[in-house]
């Protein structure tokens, strides 16, 4: 049964029925909507200033430190999974090994490859466990991957990382706002909250463990990572905030009133019953297409040819095609319709693999 949060969650979204691409982008929700309304009438109305969004961040900031369980001030934001992940890439010690994952999304997996004099060596998801060594400096993949929706085996990397001494990196795009996150078992998360967390796109998260934290240098330092920001607008003397916060970037100010609704909403969910509600809809499809279950929200199949991809968005249904695999995936506004519709488009005659 649904509980009332839940229900009054998914009230916030309307009746977007067939649509199942959160995977590429997130829909607002109400409140984000009326909230970026109003706040761009303000500012036609020339009653806005840039003071004024400070408190909008901040509450941003404690919110989503709610939903992946750190305190406030191990979360720096930004804007660009790539920028963060970049930020992490660059205190790297110079012959140190990066291990990742093959068909990781290129915004984890570039900015290391990226720097000089450092290895980085890919291995299958499912062998990142056991290709960690007493050589591997850090391991930096996805909770959920990308293209395939499949969950990394996050306690057996973290085991091996933990014996071999190897920082982790992970990313959790895919992840926060449908599936359950503990930032504070990762020495380094990153998220960017435009896909299940349903923000504007332009605002993104860098969790910082105290293990790593003295190795990483703000290099893309500027006024807003300053202990006082509005103090810290001219040079040369520079006073940076404390914590993770000295890793913050610039704001784009209207994105963030949008995430301020959109984050909050998921930070008072139990995300435990949105992952058992949207994975179960996944197992669902599957069984409906005669395709083993494969317990996540992102579900794929063989699609080489686009044949699916181009029956389903005929129909009006909205899905993607990532890497050669159709990807329908599912958040808390869809229900059994969407499944029946999917396989209304399809037809089960022929089983997909």
């Amino acid at each position: 049964m649904t509980s009332d949060a839940l229900a009054a969650a998914v009230a916030q979204f309307g009746n977007p029925r067939g649509y199942l691409a959160v995977a590429s982008i997130g829909l607002p929700p109400r409140s984000a909507v009326e909230a970026l309304t109003a706040d761009l009438a303000a500012w036609a109305a020339a009653d806005r200033d840039p003071q004024g969004y400070d408190p909008v961040i901040a509450r941003t900031r404690a919110a989503y430190a709610r939903l992946v369980g750190v305190p406030e001030d191990r979360v720096a934001q930004g804007s660009q999974t790539s920028v963060l992940t970049a930020l992490v890439a660059a205190a790297v010690p110079h012959g140190a090994e990066v291990l990742v994952a093959d068909g990781d999304f290129s915004s984890i997996v570039f900015p290391f490859l990226q720097r000089p004099g450092i290895r980085v060596r890919s291995v299958p998801l499912a062998a990142l466990a056991e290709s960690i060594t007493d050589q591997t400096w850090m391991v930096a993949y996805s909770f959920v991957q990308s293209a395939t929706g499949v969950i990394a085996d996050n306690a057996a990397i973290r085991e091996a990382a933990s014996r071999n001494g190897t920082f982790t990196f992970c990313d959790v795009t895919q992840t926060a706002g449908v599936h359950p996150v503990d930032a504070t078992l990762f020495d380094v998360t990153v998220c960017h909250s435009y896909k299940w967390l349903c923000a504007p796109r332009g605002v993104a998260f860098l969790t910082v463990g105290e293990r790593i934290d003295p190795l990483l240098t703000p290099l893309q330092a500027g006024w807003y990572a300053g202990d006082d920001v509005w103090h810290s607008v001219y040079g040369p003397a520079m006073h940076l905030a404390h914590g993770a916060r000295r890793f913050d970037v610039s704001p784009a100010w209207q994105a963030w009133i949008g995430a301020e609704q959109s984050i909050g909403l998921f930070a008072s969910l139990d995300i435990a019953e949105v992952w058992a509600h949207s994975s179960g809809l996944g197992d669902q499809l599957c069984d409906a297409l005669g395709i083993p279950q494969q317990h996540q929200a992102i579900v794929t199949w063989a699609d080489a040819s686009g044949h699916d991809l181009t029956s389903l968005s005929t129909a009006g249904i909205r899905v993607s095609g990532r890497a050669g695999r159709l990807r329908a995936s599912f958040h808390l506004w869809n229900d059994e319709s969407d499944v029946a519709a999917v396989v209304s488009a399809l037809g089960t005659e022929t089983l997909r693999g």
